[in-house]
């Protein structure tokens, strides 16, 4: 156990590097949303350390979710850099930088990016519950399913990233809302993707009959679902874009339905 204990704090040292680098850049461009793009890869690095920590010979279950993992944040690493290259800060941090203020680069370190790094040790933990098992099991139903579930959010969230991005290209759709391909079944498409990823990486780590890495999908939904997901981009959006308002009348806020019949 006590080997455990020394891994999980080894991954948050980790985790606690790479947000006090961010926290460096951000300062430099004065730019806190940084944490945005560097986000997936800080909960995947303390994978990679739970894993040369525990792991004298990483079973294939490691092995497999370390990999998903690692498409999973790259991809998202890049879309987001891609997405928010040359824009500045985001609105939302702009909102927090000015009821901060003074001093809010200081305040910063624990507002915005020592909380990031707690997040995002706790959603790790799958990786640190597969890593853990003293003596690794052969690949079981769980794997599988779970598995391709993991899979299956990876394709859903990047195939609505690129819907979007591609709506958001065309200068016809300026002020328009998206409604289209997967996100005419649900608003936030994306997050439901990322939803399943997490699932599925804890459905993994349930083949090791340990349960504890439940509070990573726990606290990924939580995110996604009440805090900065769905309830505050949708905060007040149909105030800002009104044909918003009918797009939430018909269509289901996460989890993908058919459209709601019209009236």
């Amino acid at each position: 156990m006590s080997s455990v204990v020394s891994a999980a704090i080894d991954g948050f040292g980790v985790v606690l590097v790479l947000a006090f680098l961010t926290w460096v850049a951000s300062v430099v461009q004065r730019d806190v949303s940084l944490v945005d793009r560097v986000w997936a890869i800080m909960i995947w690095a303390p994978g990679v350390a739970y894993a040369l920590a525990l792991s004298t010979a990483l079973g294939p279950r490691v092995v497999v979710m370390l990999v998903l993992g690692a498409v999973w944040a790259v991809r998202l690493a890049i879309y987001v850099s891609w997405r928010n290259w040359g824009h500045g800060e985001d609105r939302r941090y702009q909102a927090i930088r000015a009821r901060n203020e003074p001093n809010f680069p200081t305040k910063s370190i624990y507002l915005i990016f020592v909380l990031q790094a707690v997040l995002a040790w706790l959603v790790s933990l799958p990786f640190l519950v597969a890593a853990a098992e003293p003596t690794p099991r052969g690949w079981t139903w769980f794997d599988v399913v779970f598995g391709s579930l993991v899979v299956f959010g990876i394709v859903f969230e990047a195939v609505a990233d690129q819907q979007l991005a591609s709506f958001k290209a065309k200068p016809a759709n300026k002020d328009r809302v998206m409604d289209r391909g997967l996100w005419r079944y649900s608003r936030h498409p994306n997050y439901f993707g990322e939803f399943c990823v997490w699932w599925g990486l804890f459905g993994m780590s349930l083949a090791t009959g340990m349960w504890w890495g439940v509070a990573s999908p726990i606290v990924m939904s939580v995110l996604l679902l009440k805090v900065s997901g769905v309830g505050l981009l949708e905060k007040d959006i149909g105030d800002r874009r009104p044909a918003y308002r009918d797009y939430i009348r018909r269509t289901h806020a996460f989890f993908p339905f058919p459209p709601k019949p019209a009236g």
